[in-house]
């Protein structure tokens, strides 16, 4: 099922800040569905490191999540509703990840990573404020494009021990 994960891209080691900074989160984007190459639907939903809800899968629901609400949401002020969490399950995306929306899961993920990459490509210099707000708070693209690659690196360490946990794979 998880096959189709994309060759993870190097980022550069020299470049301007923002093809390096939108480097290094394609290299992560990339990095969370390698981690999930190889598994079936039962393995991706696996919660391996117990008492945790995390999961392969659950953790790529989650960054769809993030994916739309820096994006979509805060850059360009529009309304979306979450796709798995409600305010009666806040850890929806977590909660919910079973085998039988994986194939959903990892489709959603890859659309919503195109629509941000779409969405960042139109979206003027680092400096441009964001339409909508984070807390409260005016963030810039700047900001949004560095926030996602923490986001990601830690959820992909994460990853790491999930898949580490469910068939010993490293690296």
């Amino acid at each position: 099922m998880a096959d189709a994960a994309p060759e993870v891209p190097v980022p550069p080691f020299v470049a301007p800040e923002r093809a390096m900074l939108e480097g290094w989160l394609d290299f992560h984007r990339a990095t969370l569905l390698a981690k999930c190459q190889g598994l079936g639907p039962e393995a991706l939903a696996t919660r391996s490191v117990p008492p945790s809800t995390l999961s392969l899968l659950g953790l790529v629901r989650h960054m769809s999540e993030v994916e739309r609400h820096w994006f979509s949401r805060v850059l360009l002020g529009e309304r979306v509703v979450d796709r798995y969490c409600t305010k009666e399950d806040r850890d929806g995306d977590f909660d919910g990840a079973a085998a039988d929306n994986a194939a959903e899961g990892l489709a959603a993920f890859s659309a919503d990573c195109e629509r941000s990459r779409e969405i960042q490509a139109a979206a003027g210099p680092l400096e441009r404020p964001a339409e909508g707000r984070w807390r409260g708070v005016e963030v810039s693209l700047r900001w949004i494009l560095v926030h996602m690659i923490e986001e990601y690196a830690r959820h992909n360490g994460h990853a790491d021990l999930l898949r580490q946990a469910i068939d010993g794979a490293v690296g």
